[in-house]
């Protein structure tokens, strides 16, 4: 059952509403003498709230918004096309695939705080280090989908195709390619985080700005209202960013079945 968007947005405001108030009650009032959510480890909304608008109307933040932003677009471009190209190239030569395999599995199962220092000494403290944490981070997520979506092409279509005269540029153009389409996109949504926190960890380990840079700062001194201001501030840029992501993918995905789309 699909929900009317009114409808959905409601409930969507719905839930924030409740959890805003669950944190205004747990900072302010009092239960057996105690506070549920202390307003020295966890602030308070409205505080937050001002710390945000404050932000802006001051300038302040546009700075590190932009070199956040710089960072995450950058990871997210390179990364998904290397994971496209990459995953697509596998996919269509298994002897590559077989060979590359255990270095694959071996790669994605490095932990990317490790790396952060690693690329911070090759690159130094600019943006291209954090670029190249959030590639890092991108790129398998949508290597593997990619991978799976060519591989999940039924054989039977790749038959008929084959008995029609198809290239292997049409076959890849007409049934590879949308295969992987809705995989790739699946991946897109979560590859934009992703591309996000590698960008705030690399400024959060070392840089001279960025939104990770201010949560640092803001960390240093314990002021856990300016902290809870820039995740907030994250938690909106990827909700927009995602936004884009998904007018993308209606954009040219149009072939699907609305029943398909409506699932997803």
């Amino acid at each position: 059952m699909k929900l009317h968007p009114a409808k959905l947005l409601f409930l969507q405001v719905l839930v924030a509403v409740i959890a805003l108030a669950i944190w205004q009650i747990g900072a302010t009032v009092p239960i057996g003498g105690d506070y549920l959510l202390p307003e020295f480890f966890f602030s308070k909304p409205w505080d937050v709230l001002s710390r945000v608008v404050q932000l802006f109307v001051s300038g302040t933040i546009w700075k590190h918004l932009w070199i956040t932003l710089t960072e995450t677009v950058l990871a997210f471009v390179i990364g998904s096309a290397g994971g496209v190209v990459i995953g697509f190239w596998f996919a269509r030569k298994p002897v590559v695939a077989a060979v590359f395999d255990p270095y694959v599995k071996m790669f994605n199962a490095l932990p990317r705080v490790v790396l952060a220092p690693i690329f911070m000494l090759w690159l130094g403290l600019g943006i291209w280090s954090k670029v190249a944490l959030g590639v890092t981070l991108v790129f398998f997520i949508v290597f593997f989908n990619v991978y799976q979506g060519v591989k999940e092409v039924s054989p039977v279509v790749l038959a008929n195709a084959r008995m029609m005269g198809m290239s292997e540029r049409q076959l890849f153009r007409n049934v590879y390619w949308p295969s992987a389409m809705s995989w790739m996109f699946s991946s897109l949504h979560t590859a934009v985080g992703f591309a996000l926190v590698g960008a705030v960890v690399g400024e959060y380990l070392g840089s001279s700005a960025g939104l990770g840079y201010l949560i640092h700062q803001a960390e240093g001194v314990f002021d856990v209202t300016g902290v809870f201001a820039g995740m907030f501030i994250l938690a909106a840029f990827v909700l927009v960013i995602d936004w884009f992501v998904t007018r993308v993918e209606r954009r040219l995905l149009v072939w699907r079945p609305q029943a398909a789309s409506e699932q997803n």
